[in-house]
């Protein structure tokens, strides 16, 4: 499924062609530093390749989606379902390479998920975390009408620090 954000944006399924250019942009540092740990670095191609085998998988209940400017892979954004007593509500992750940071295109991103969430997964709730010093990454949940509901004080170790994480979330309808 394409999601066509405008005349030179798209979110489209990953595929193995994004790889090199994935490994390129995530091998970052400031890019994994405001990720999960779950995403190394630095950042191979073989991080990549196995990425996109992992989203790619018919079993995969998660919806990632490639990030596409111009014809060119710059970023990915997902949605991960909740389980058990949860499992109305997914949380939304999302990066771009540092050279798309700044022209809204994470805005535009996250929009077309949480649409997408919402109509065609069904979903009823949405929900990010986002680390203290990233305060891009939280304007882009605030202008897609996420709302923070929470500070969660000293709950990340990241890049050796100690760190508050904010919760925030936007409901169906």
């Amino acid at each position: 499924m394409h999601l066509r954000l405008d005349d030179a944006l798209l979110l489209r399924p990953l595929q193995l062609t994004d790889v090199e250019r994935m490994a390129a942009l995530a091998n970052d540092r400031n890019v994994w530093r405001n990720l999960r740990d779950a995403f190394p670095h630095p950042y191979s191609v073989e991080n990549a390749r196995g990425f996109v085998a992992h989203y790619t998988a018919p079993e995969r209940t998660e919806r990632v989606f490639a990030i596409e400017l111009d014809g060119q892979f710059v970023g990915a954004t997902g949605a991960h379902p909740l389980t058990d007593v949860y499992s109305r509500g997914a949380e939304i992750g999302y990066w771009l390479g540092a050279p798309f940071h700044g022209r809204g295109i994470a805005t535009k991103a996250v929009g077309g998920l949480t649409k997408f969430a919402f109509e065609v997964m069904k979903l009823e709730r949405l929900q990010a975390g986002v680390f203290e010093w990233n305060l891009a990454s939280a304007r882009v949940l605030e202008k897609n009408g996420f709302q923070r509901e929470a500070v969660l004080k000293k709950s990340v170790f990241k890049d050796g620090q100690l760190i508050d994480s904010f919760l925030y979330a936007k409901l169906r309808g």
